[in-house]
């Protein structure tokens, strides 16, 4: 039998980090004085670091930077659990990598006392509050402090300064099967069009429509609560026309006389094109007019 996670306030384990570092605030503030600066190479990364991939674009923008301004914010480190003269990075590894891009010999830091579950606890934290994330990497984020720290809802959103629905959504996202997670992660889908097809029995097979149809938020929802059968109208399946298309329809409908409509799929680059008329005599016309050199 697994054991449960055991239950820990915000105290130490979060609240405490998160003053040290400050991650969650978008005003601007005076950054943390570093405690010293050390040699860059007595660095080395947390090999259980929750965040595995770094853009080289962005280290090299951010490298740049660097060399220009230097490392307006210091990194937090504890001190190495196998070397005592070494120190090991708890938050802001992007910033160690790019600064030995930017050749800087060394680094300001402050050194905190922490137990490898606060340092593994502020490692996620970190990646939720700076890192690009997809939808579904920040609720995996908000997922594992709640399940290994035994974090609630509220807490979290307190704390990160989030909104508790913020939290509920993106955490109710990890329930959709693979398939329309995947879409997900590849931007396919926006968390808008996912969250629609979560309470849907077929949410894979309506995640394909929705992207094949190229619908928006709104057609995905009442297309999720049809189950996925053709609406009444079938226009509440299509994604609104955009102003070429209709510009093209004005012009035809002009220079016809007949009132003409365009269905395009932008996904397939194929579509209809409709011409109605109320007489004989009009389709005669239209026939002539057709045959024409």
């Amino acid at each position: 039998m697994s054991k449960k996670p055991i239950r820990r306030n915000l105290g130490r384990g979060l609240s405490t980090l998160l003053a040290d570092v400050d991650l969650g605030s978008s005003q601007p503030k005076s950054q943390p004085k570093a405690d010293s600066t050390v040699p860059i190479e007595k660095l080395h990364p947390n090999p259980d670091q929750p965040r595995r991939y770094f853009a080289d674009s962005d280290l090299e923008d951010l490298a740049s930077s660097i060399r220009t301004k230097g490392i307006i914010q210091p990194l937090i480190v504890r001190p190495s659990p196998n070397n005592s003269e070494q120190y090991q990075i708890v938050a802001g590894e992007r910033r160690w990598r790019a600064a030995q891009m930017a050749q800087v010999h060394d680094i300001p830091v402050i050194i905190r006392e922490l137990d490898d579950t606060e340092v593994f606890e502020l490692g996620i934290i970190e990646n939720i509050q700076r890192a690009d994330l997809n939808p579904v990497e920040e609720a995996v984020g908000y997922r594992q402090l709640m399940d290994r720290f035994g974090h609630t809802q509220e807490k979290l959103a307190e704390a990160l300064g989030k909104s508790r629905s913020h939290i509920a959504n993106l955490l109710r996202l990890l329930t959709l099967p693979d398939e329309v997670i995947t879409y997900l992660k590849e931007g396919k889908l926006s968390a808008g069009h996912a969250r629609a097809l979560v309470p849907a029995a077929n949410p894979a097979e309506l995640a394909r429509k929705v992207i094949s149809k190229g619908l928006n938020v709104r057609q995905t929802e009442a297309l999720a609560k049809s189950g996925g059968k053709q609406l009444s109208s079938k226009r509440q399946l299509q994604p609104p026309k955009d102003a070429d298309t209709r510009a093209i329809e004005n012009d035809l409908t002009a220079h016809l006389r007949l009132k003409v409509t365009i269905d395009h799929r932008h996904s397939s680059g194929k579509g209809e094109l409709k011409i109605f008329y109320n007489s004989l005599e009009e389709l005669d016309g239209l026939c002539q007019l057709l045959s024409q050199n």
